[in-house]
């Protein structure tokens, strides 16, 4: 359930990151003391949220993991429930479509 929102906060951070990227080579030709440091800045703050992004995917990813294999071993603890849930599901949806 929290892995789309972490998927999009992912994705969204990329973006911007790739943007600060192209933003940090557009200034590099522009001289100045400001400049210079605001560029220092940026590149530092981009580093940093590329260390925090890839934390963020690999504990997406962990926790996908866990709850994959949390699914698989409920699911060979109890197969015909879960074939009754998938049955389930599979009508409600159908119900849905049908309803079209």
């Amino acid at each position: 359930m929290n892995a789309v929102p972490t998927e999009k906060i992912v994705t969204d951070m990329k973006i911007l990151m790739g943007d600060m990227e192209e933003l940090i080579k557009a200034t590099a030709a522009q001289t100045g003391e400001k400049l210079a440091e605001a560029r220092g800045k940026a590149q530092l703050a981009l580093q940093n949220a590329k260390v925090a992004i890839s934390r963020a995917e690999a504990a997406a990813t962990e926790q996908a993991k866990v709850a994959a294999r949390a699914v698989d071993q409920s699911v060979h603890q109890h197969p015909w429930s879960a074939v009754g849930v998938a049955a389930a599901i599979a009508f409600a949806i159908g119900m849905l479509i049908g309803r079209r």
